[in-house]
């Protein structure tokens, strides 16, 4: 077990790696975004439940590495048309959490509620938001995300950010 005071420096760290990427994710700045991503990451937004076997189910977004990349790439040609213009979106990030540890890889949790605006009109994502952070080279990286919509069983809005 770790001593209560670096726990405490450990979730600072935690605490503050999550409040970038929800920056990044805010100011569409998604190459800095992709940067946060360890080479063997998941991004996963589930479907119809937050347990579910991504492999055996349908999710709302199941990508690997490469595909987080053509992702960002996507939505860098300007071509994403339900993001031009681009959405107005603000993250709000609470209750985070380190709910685990094994050996570099750091499990973390919070909630998450996204305000998007945008021609359409407004949208509340309201989500539990899952991490395992990865410690390489001085610097956490994500090696997967999940992020577990409360509606993700109901038909949902066009999701064409970045959750």
């Amino acid at each position: 077990m770790l001593a209560p005071a670096t726990d405490e420096a450990l979730l600072r760290r935690v605490e503050r790696f999550i409040y970038r990427e929800a920056r990044l994710q805010d100011e569409h700045r998604y190459e800095d975004w992709e940067h946060l991503w360890a080479d063997d990451a998941i991004y996963w937004v589930p479907a119809n439940g937050a347990d579910i076997d991504p492999e055996q189910q349908m999710s709302i977004i199941y990508d690997n590495r490469s595909r987080i990349g053509v992702r960002v790439r996507q939505l860098l040609t300007g071509k994403r048309y339900t993001q031009e213009p681009k959405s107005s979106i603000r993250h709000f990030v609470t209750n985070i959490e380190i709910v685990g540890r094994s050996g570099a890889d750091i499990a973390a949790a919070c909630n998450v509620m996204v305000y998007e605006s945008n021609l359409r009109g407004e949208t509340i994502w309201a989500a539990r938001t899952d991490y395992t952070l990865r410690e390489a080279d001085g610097a956490l990286k994500m090696a997967r995300k999940k992020v577990a919509l409360v509606n993700n069983d109901k038909p949902l809005y066009t999701l064409s950010f970045l959750i």
